[in-house]
């Protein structure tokens, strides 16, 4: 016997705001990136630099969220059976990998910059870092009501906290050079913003990396959906129990419920599929029913 639940409307309902949200959101950091692209090259800040070249991987990173919403809209085919959602999970992937690439470069011109002292402009450095603060916290609020809903909203999320962060730190690095002419603080600054874009990055390419891998979710412990389906009156054992996820918010289950032969199965079944959504957040799933005397190919199957 075959059970199927499925979502209903998690992601569709909330498919339009993400996406105008990003639009947004891409807006913003596209229209203040060459601002500060062009003062990091007036001050002499690699403090600039880096976050301008980390607002540049904003834009790539919403811009590439944007193209797996429309991906995933495309309905599946006879082939394609899931359709197009984990687009989204490729361009979170995608992204996490663009943050490493901006950690790499920070760092190896930071490094360089501590052993050939440049001048810089700390008081303009200070203003144009604060104003790419003012961009980053803008797109914050756009983009934090729907982080927590979809990987690929939550990818873009990361890469504008940490630049919002970068922000900070070539505030401060700006406002030590202009007050004390501490050029070093421009490259420590630099080194701060790529520790915390690494961070984000290796949150991002780990949860992504454990869907294409088809690992269980984080917040779902494999046997203790075991054990609760044990639990159930008439459910005597579990077996090829597997727990993965297709793309954001869509858990999926399949498993073989050897049950007592005479439970009333459709009532079991249905108990199952009401325990899996209500305990573990998983609303689709497919349960073959079996019973003692079952032997594949050529037993007893209840469908």
């Amino acid at each position: 016997m075959h059970a199927h639940g499925h979502e209903h409307g998690a992601g569709a309902a909330q498919g339009a705001t993400p996406q105008v949200r990003l639009r947004w959101a891409l807006a913003l950091a596209a229209s203040y990136m060459l601002a500060e692209i062009v003062g990091a090259w007036w001050t002499g800040s690699l403090a600039l630099l880096a976050d301008a070249g980390h607002m540049l991987s904003d834009v790539f990173a919403l811009s590439l969220s944007l193209l797996a919403f429309r991906l995933a809209r495309r309905p599946s085919t006879p082939q394609q059976t899931f359709g197009h959602h984990r687009t989204e999970i490729l361009a979170a992937l995608a992204n996490g990998l663009l943050l490493m690439g901006v950690v790499a470069f920070v760092v190896s011109e930071a490094i360089e910059r501590f052993g050939q002292p440049t001048e810089i402009l700390g008081g303009p450095m200070l203003a144009i870092a604060t104003g790419g603060l003012a961009v980053n916290l803008a797109a914050l609020l756009l983009l934090g009501g729907a982080r927590h809903e979809n990987m690929n909203v939550r990818g873009a999320w990361l890469h504008v906290v940490a630049d919002a962060l970068g922000s900070v730190g070539a505030m401060t690095a700006g406002l030590l050079v202009w007050t004390l002419g501490w050029t070093w603080a421009d490259p420590a600054a630099s080194l701060l913003i790529a520790a915390l874009v690494c961070f984000a990055a290796w949150n991002l390419l780990r949860d992504a990396v454990s869907v294409l891998m088809e690992w269980a979710p984080r917040h779902v412990t494999v046997t203790e959906v075991e054990n609760a389906i044990r639990s159930l009156p008439g459910a005597l054992a579990v077996h090829d129990l597997h727990v993965w996820t297709i793309a954001s918010g869509r858990v999926s289950l399949s498993g073989h419920l050897l049950a007592d032969a005479d439970a009333d199965h459709v009532k079991l079944l249905q108990e199952v599929s009401d325990m899996l959504h209500q305990r573990f957040g998983i609303d689709h799933s497919t349960i073959q029913i079996e019973t003692e005397d079952f032997d594949e190919p050529g037993g007893v199957c209840f469908s």
